[in-house]
This record gives C-alpha cells, sequence and structure tokens, in this order.
C-alpha cells in the first residue's frame, strides 16, 4: 500500500483510477466500509476555513486528488500523485462495475425533478444496474439519522451522494456508517452533469486544469467570483508552502 502524501497538511492517497477502482470492489466483497473524499483547489481553500469541512475530509478512507490542479501542487511541493481521480469518473465507472457485477446503489441529492431525469439516463446508460433506493438531497439535519437508516434498509452496497460541500461531507461523516454502505461516495454536482442540467467541460479543458472556468462561464453570477477568489488563494497558499520548502541559499564565504 503506498504512502499518503501530505499537502497543506492534508493526506491524499497516490492512487490511480483503477486502483482507486479495485479498492471499492474490494471494500463490497470483504464488507469493509469505504469512505472516499476527494479534494480540489476550492475544497483545499475551504477547508482552512471550515474546521468541520477538514475534520470530515479527513476522517475518509481515502482522500484522492479531484482537481488538476491538486496534481500540479503536489509535483511542485515534492508530494506527487499518480493522476488525477476526477469523482465524476470515479462515480461512472463503479456505476458500470456495479451493474456488471449485481451490487446494488442508492442515490442521495439534487433536486426532485434533477434525480428523476438522472434515474432515468442512468437506466439509459446503465440497464442492467440495480437501484436500492434514491431520495433528493433536500432536507434538514434533524432528517439526517432517519435517511440514514432508510439507505440502511435498501441494503445498498454504494451510495453516491449527490450534495454540495460540506453538506456532503459531514454527512459522510456523522452517518456514513449508519447507511450500512460499503462504498460512499461524495460526487458533488455528477448528478446535473449526468441528468443533463449542466455540461461538463471537455476533455482538453481538463487537461489544462482550467475545467473550473468552463463551469464558470456557464454560471457566472453562481460561480465567477467564487472560483476566481478560491484559485487565487490556492496559488498564494502553493506559493508560500514552495517557498517554505525550498532551502535558503548559504551565505558566502567572506575573505578575512
Amino acid at each position: 500500500m503506498s504512502a499518503r502524501r501530505s499537502l497543506f497538511g492534508v493526506e491524499l492517497d497516490p492512487l490511480t483510477m483503477d486502483e482507486t477502482v479495485q479498492r471499492c470492489l474490494d471494500a463490497v466483497r470483504d464488507e469493509r466500509q469505504l469512505e472516499i473524499g476527494v479534494v480540489n483547489a476550492a475544497k483545499l481553500v475551504n477547508m482552512r476555513r471550515d474546521p468541520r469541512l477538514a475534520a470530515a475530509v479527513a476522517g475518509c478512507d481515502l482522500v484522492l486528488a479531484d482537481g488538476q490542479a491538486v496534481v500540479w501542487a503536489g509535483r511542485l511541493l515534492r508530494a506527487p500523485l499518480p493522476e488525477r481521480v476526477a469523482g465524476i469518473d470515479l462515480f461512472l465507472r463503479l456505476l458500470g462495475e456495479a451493474e456488471s457485477q449485481g451490487m446494488s446503489v442508492y442515490f442521495l441529492g439534487a433536486r426532485q425533478e434533477v434525480l428523476e431525469q438522472m434515474l432515468r439516463r442512468v437506466a439509459d446508460r446503465f440497464p442492467g444496474l440495480k437501484v436500492a433506493g434514491s431520495r433528493h438531497g433536500y432536507f434538514d439535519d434533524s432528517e439526517q439519522e432517519g435517511i440514514a437508516d432508510a439507505i440502511a434498509r435498501s441494503g445498498a452496497r454504494m451510495l453516491f451522494l449527490g450534495m454540495t460541500s460540506p453538506k456532503k461531507e459531514i454527512f459522510t461523516a456523522a452517518y456514513g456508517a449508519r447507511t450500512g454502505a460499503r462504498v460512499v461516495h461524495g460526487v458533488g454536482g455528477s448528478f446535473d452533469i449526468l441528468a443533463g442540467i449542466t455540461k461538463r467541460a471537455p476533455a482538453s479543458w481538463q487537461r489544462w486544469g482550467v475545467e473550473w472556468l468552463y463551469r464558470a462561464l456557464q454560471e457566472p453570477r453562481r460561480l465567477g467570483r467564487r472560483y476566481l477568489t478560491t484559485n487565487a488563494a490556492f496559488v498564494l497558499m502553493t506559493a508560500r508552502e514552495f517557498i517554505r520548502l525550498t532551502p535558503s541559499p548559504a551565505p558566502a564565504n567572506r575573505s578575512s
């Protein structure tokens, strides 16, 4: 097992996509719970501002680099990660594996109409997938325990949370074990993408690490300022850490 890499005080697992998928399948077969956390530049910035979010991510069994900027920062700061493991790509890989291996899944998140549209598209794409249940993501904290119990009764082996941060991380930390799901994966806005509500950035934008810009251009009022602020903070964080890690030049010897 590869040793974790420490980046900005966060411990990340240096896994490839294939290795991550295998870890998930092993967890289901071995009846072990695997809670997955994914981090991008914005989340790493927000974790410094939100202790509950930081604690929830730190408590995950796997913490993966969801953003390309995180991979680049890891290389620069001597904490190399093999590749980006995007949450939505892992989500789709796990749906395919669940379909082929008869593992049931539960979807929690999004608005009811978005969830229903996503379920229709998932059924078209993965016709053999066993969906143990689903529920929209708009609920009060007081409802969390009951929702976790309903997921447990469904017998789902994998739980996918289509909710924003920090709500999904806090739910996972508090009630992930109670759901009984062997794999718990927070997939953020992936339900909206699968439902066709929002579009994912083309592969070239992803490779250049500007998927955030593509999203911001779709929702400039809601996301534009937020992304610019967090990305600037992430660059500053990286620069400060690089300076801290860079040894100072030795003082020149002076002749007597």
